[in-house]
């Protein structure tokens, strides 16, 4: 049930508020003095104060009033307060508004004016406490983490690398191949990570290659070495990754650009332990954990004859599936700030393009806007200009918007359409009550 406090000297003024409200299914409680509406305000939860500005009879100054609003701040200083008056001098009433007071309206009142002021500060205020309800689970989940797991270094938000993480911390103890999958720059090689961390092979080295990144014919000797004269160029013997990973971890990414050589003995390493240098017979074995990456299709590959599939089946025991960056949006500020380390500041209109972009490039795209910008920025604050971000049209300089998305028009027009009260013209667009309190604040529209 709504709640919503009166504090009023004038008992009619507390019955006609009192019924108004009862009439739109929000309880009223209310008190006919400062410290009778204080008391209650210790008793009860309410989501929203009505208070008038003169207690004493021929008072007109609005300094009780004040005094009040003050007290109120200083008890809950999220509660939105309504100040009600007929005779305060409109500048007073405008600085309490500067200071917090949600609005002010005169006496008499307009009822449908109250009513829609009223339903939405009660929605802001249910908003903002799920909100911050949510952040603090987030927090807490964060926490427990960070207690059960060696993070690594990792930086997220979301609830869906929170996710990723809990799945990651329980195989990392088994050594079993894993296989991470995602697009490219989304951070896979953090996830690696991670499983190294938390895993029985954390003392030893964690060794990375890309196996997208060497030509072809050197792929097999990064991975197993090669004796002197092995190959042109080959003027003394070099170790491979699997004998440097010895006693640890070896993550190979993009092991889909493996030539089909490269993976029959990939395939022999997992399953004994043995290889030969490139140009020796000589057998070497080794203890490895291997994990692999790719933000290509295995399973198409194995069906084109272009990937073994019995070694599919032998990385894939256990698949991590870490999503795009556009899907794990709550990542994205804690990311931006992790970059800046302190070196500039995001304006809240960066942060809301930081938000809207697409960021197909993933975390490495984010990296680089936020760095560029920090460059530019020159000490001061990092505008939407400064990251560079491309529109849909792959124009500079402006965040993605999606076409889906409302325009500002079509939410005042909503709005309008609804009475002034949000969550009727969120319905209307479809969209949920946080989600068009987030544009109304982008928009710089006052609910």
């Amino acid at each position: 049930m709504r709640r919503v406090l009166i504090i009023d000297d004038h008992p009619g003024v507390g019955q006609a508020l009192e019924l108004l409200l009862s009439l739109h299914d929000i309880e009223a409680s209310v008190a006919t003095s400062p410290e009778q509406g204080l008391a209650l305000l210790e008793k009860r939860a309410y989501g929203l104060v009505i208070q008038d500005m003169n207690f004493t009879a021929d008072t007109t100054s609005g300094e009780e009033g004040e005094r009040l609003f003050r007290a109120i701040r200083a008890r809950r200083p999220d509660l939105p307060v309504i100040l009600l008056t007929a005779w305060t001098r409109l500048d007073a009433a405008v600085a309490l508004v500067k200071a917090g007071a949600a609005d002010y309206l005169a006496k008499p009142w307009d009822d449908a004016k109250l009513i829609a002021t009223v339903e939405n500060l009660l929605e802001l205020d249910e908003v903002n406490r799920e909100i911050a309800q949510l952040r603090e689970a987030r927090r807490e989940r964060r926490a427990a983490l960070a207690r059960r797991y060696d993070l690594a270094g990792l930086v997220f938000g979301s609830d869906a690398t929170a996710n990723l993480l809990e799945l990651a911390g329980q195989i990392a103890a088994a050594p079993v191949p894993v296989l991470i999958t995602g697009p490219n720059g989304a951070g896979k090689e953090r996830i690696a990570a991670f499983v190294h961390a938390n895993s029985a092979a954390k003392e030893g080295s964690f060794v990375a290659l890309n196996c997208g990144a060497l030509p072809a014919d050197l792929i097999e000797a990064e991975l197993f070495g090669s004796d002197s004269g092995a190959y042109t160029g080959a003027a003394k013997a070099r170790v491979g990754r699997f004998e440097a990973a010895d006693g640890g971890t070896l993550f190979l990414d993009e092991i889909g650009n493996l030539p089909l050589a490269g993976q029959v003995k990939l395939l022999r390493v997992l399953e004994t332990g043995q290889f030969e240098r490139l140009g020796s017979s000589k057998t070497r074995q080794v203890k490895v954990r291997v994990l692999s990456a790719t933000n290509a299709d295995l399973r198409a590959m194995v069906k084109a004859g272009s990937f073994r599939e019995d070694l599919f089946y032998r990385l894939n025991l256990i698949e991590l599936k870490l999503p795009a960056l556009a899907e794990r949006r709550d990542d994205v500020l804690p990311l931006a700030e992790h970059f800046l380390a302190g070196r500039a500041r995001l304006s809240e209109a960066a942060r809301e393009a930081l938000l809207a972009h697409r960021w197909p490039g993933n975390v490495r795209e984010l990296k680089n806007a936020v760095e560029r910008a920090a460059l530019l920025c020159q000490g001061g604050d990092i505008t939407p200009a400064l990251l560079g971000l491309e529109d849909a049209n792959g124009n500079g300089g402006g965040a993605w918007r999606n076409l889906d998305e409302p325009s500002r028009e079509a939410v005042v027009a909503a709005l309008n359409a609804a009475g002034g009260v949000v969550s009727r013209a969120a319905s209307q667009l479809g969209l949920s009550r946080q989600a068009l309190y987030r544009r109304l604040e982008r928009y710089g529209i006052a609910p």
